[in-house]
């Protein structure tokens, strides 16, 4: 594996990426951060160069893998020489074409899973979409992607913006309503642990059945008795009151819809 390889960024997607890569025998020969200390934690990890100046990022490298946020990406790569050198994002929602004008060889490589940066992931099983401006950009990425993952598929930039989306409602809203279920227990004293078998059947049955057919509750049979209670109960929660109605009509008229 001869590829060298520079992260222009260091978070969490960078740090897990970067660090699998290292275990699989890749070469990590630079990392770029624009906050010193997110940049000096990851190369200690790696065991090689720091810079927090896109200007000082080094030419020559094989791969460029930019794990960035989205807003920031033109700002830093403008700044940046890359030499024709192969430019790879790892978003989900930027489309190939947002390299085209730092690189004639350009390409995306999305793992689809949440990272924090101390929690460590077992990418063998991490989906892995690709896509690359050319049949040999590809190839590199197919190759890689599949030295460290046994999920790995091509994906166009559309398609992975609508899969982007979907993980957004899988992951991160789903994290934000255990966060306020978490609130809302803190608030009667009660733990959260009290949750963790129901979290843990639903995620198995989600994963079993379609998850509409897995879909209970007061809002999907609409049962206004008891989502009355609970609206009055949310009084003091002004927030998560509305959120509850405007999530419980949602599953009503869907599920409506589905039996119409």
């Amino acid at each position: 594996m001869s590829q060298r390889i520079v992260f222009i960024g260091a978070g969490n997607l960078a740090t897990r990426l970067a660090v699998e890569l290292k275990e699989k025998g890749y070469l990590i020969e630079q990392v770029y951060s624009r906050t010193e200390s997110s940049a000096v934690q990851l190369a200690k990890i790696l065991k090689t160069n720091y810079t927090t100046s896109p200007e000082n990022i080094v030419s020559g490298a094989d791969i460029y893998f930019v794990a960035l946020k989205d807003s920031v990406v033109d700002d830093v790569l403008s700044k940046i020489a890359f030499e024709n050198k192969l430019v790879v994002h790892c978003s989900g929602s930027l489309p190939l074409s947002a390299l085209t004008n730092y690189s004639k060889n350009t390409g995306v490589f999305y793992p689809l899973q949440t990272f924090s940066k101390h929690q460590e992931v077992s990418f063998k099983d991490i989906p892995i979409f690709v896509e690359a401006s050319s049949g040999e950009n590809e190839n590199i990425l197919l190759q890689l992607a599949e030295n460290i993952s046994g999920k790995v598929a091509l994906l166009e930039s559309e398609k992975r913006l609508f899969l982007h989306i979907a993980a957004v409602f899988a992951c991160n809203f789903v994290n934000h309503f255990y966060t306020i279920a978490s609130d809302l227990l803190e608030s009667n004293d009660i733990s959260f642990d009290v949750l963790h078998p129901l979290i843990q059947e639903t995620i198995l049955k989600a994963m079993q059945m379609e998850p509409q057919k897995a879909q209970t509750g007061p809002a999907v049979r609409f049962d206004q008795n008891i989502i009355s209670a609970h609206l009055n109960a949310l009084d003091s929660f002004p927030e998560f009151r509305k959120l509850y109605r405007e999530i419980s009509e949602n599953i009503y008229n869907y599920h409506k819809h589905l039996h119409q």
